[in-house]
């Protein structure tokens, strides 16, 4: 996806000049108008934000050596850090960071060139590393460990260090995905209306 510079004005949230939204190497992060961005929050270079995502107070997305993707209606709480590994001999492509659909990435989690499926749902200050793989409709408890190249099985919760499977999901956390998703754009919008 070709990136380019974002305009330049004072009422723009998504301004490079704002600090929050920064070029690197001449590549701009690519935000659509729905998206809202904390001040205090930073995203770097190669980054494609979907529509309704939230980045919110404190999160770092830097897409400076490698591509993060973050799917619509994601949101990324406070103290968040998302970053990518880089090509090397071992991994010609290196990782990218790819999130999906009505994704809700709890305060303090760490990605780290990782793949998150849709629905998702990853718990407070939990790490997930190097080419693991999360599918669709999963929960990662509070805290979890997630080790470089496991793969999380859809429709399952997990927790530990490191994770492992802990139970099926119920029917109502299958609802739940979509909710708090909602909830996310529904507050993300409020805070855009007064910004």
């Amino acid at each position: 996806m070709p990136h380019t510079s974002l305009p330049s004005s004072d009422n723009n949230q998504h301004d490079t000049a704002s600090g929050s939204i920064r070029l690197y190497q001449g590549i701009a992060p690519s935000l659509d108008d729905s998206t809202y961005v904390d001040a205090s929050a930073v995203v770097i270079g190669d980054v494609n934000l979907g529509i309704d995502c939230s980045v919110w107070p404190l999160s770092v997305i830097r897409g400076d050596v490698n591509q993060i993707n973050i799917g619509n209606r994601s949101n990324i709480q406070d103290g968040c850090v998302i970053h990518v590994s880089r090509p090397s001999n071992d991994h010609p492509e290196g990782f990218a960071t790819h999130i999906g659909e009505d994704v809700t990435v709890g305060h303090k989690v760490m990605l780290h060139g990782c793949t998150i499926g849709s629905r998702v749902m990853i718990g407070m200050g939990a790490i997930v590393l190097d080419g693991a793989i999360i599918e669709d409709d999963v929960i990662i408890g509070a805290g979890a460990l997630v080790t470089p190249g496991k793969r999380l099985i859809s429709g399952y919760l997990y927790t530990g260090s490191p994770a492992r499977q802990a139970r099926p999901l119920k029917d109502n956390e299958l609802v739940h995905f979509i909710t708090n998703a909602a909830n996310y754009v529904e507050l993300k919008n409020d805070y855009l209306t007064q910004s």
